[in-house]
């Protein structure tokens, strides 16, 4: 159960931090502007499904207003070189920036064959592909321990297959070497770029 005051996804792209703790610092403040909540009533961490850790794995975060009660917030962070974004929704969302060069540059062997043939080669889809693969396993909450070939994304549909169901992904070209992907249920997303 998510918090039913928020109708949007917010997502913003922005140069990334110093440090890790301090994109993750800049996701709870974020949390704070999107709810309208004081900074000081918002918390948040990590924590793995898998292991219980909360030294990796999905993060998570709450806005405990005395007032409005106990609020789970949906949030979702992503890094790549030269850019963070960060995203807030009122539920499970999983958000994932990349380097069209970077994702080329990998070779991954994580793409359907449905993916190689819609892309006919194009590197900047298949960095979208990509970008949704990993927006998609964030929403599940299971993150890389899923293949990634086990989504398809459908970059004209805007849509991912994974384990036989069908879901929304949203994706953005926010510039020739950078793509953003949302799995957010086809919300309706509020994007801002900060670079």
């Amino acid at each position: 159960m998510g918090d039913p005051g928020l109708q949007t996804v917010s997502v913003r792209v922005s140069a990334p931090g110093v440090t890790r703790a301090a994109d993750r610092e800049a996701l709870l403040a974020f949390v704070a502007e999107v709810t309208g909540a004081d900074p000081a009533t918002v918390r948040g961490g990590r924590r793995c499904a898998h292991c219980g850790s909360t030294a990796h794995g999905r993060p998570w975060a709450v806005v405990d207003d005395r007032a409005a009660n106990t609020r789970i917030v949906g949030v979702s962070l992503s890094r790549t070189d030269g850019a963070v974004a960060l995203a807030v929704g009122p539920a499970a969302l999983g958000v994932d920036v990349e380097r069209v060069g970077r994702v080329a540059a990998a070779r991954l062997d994580a793409f359907t064959a449905g993916e190689r043939a819609r892309s006919e080669g194009d590197a900047a889809l298949l960095a979208v592909c990509w970008a949704g693969k990993e927006a998609v396993l964030k929403r599940d909450g299971r993150g890389m321990r899923v293949d990634p070939g086990a989504v398809d994304v459908d970059v004209t549909t805007g849509s991912a297959v994974l384990e036989g169901v069908a879901q929304a992904v949203s994706v953005v070209r926010l510039e020739e070497d950078l793509v953003l992907a949302v799995a957010a249920a086809g919300m309706p997303l509020e994007l801002e770029d900060r670079r």
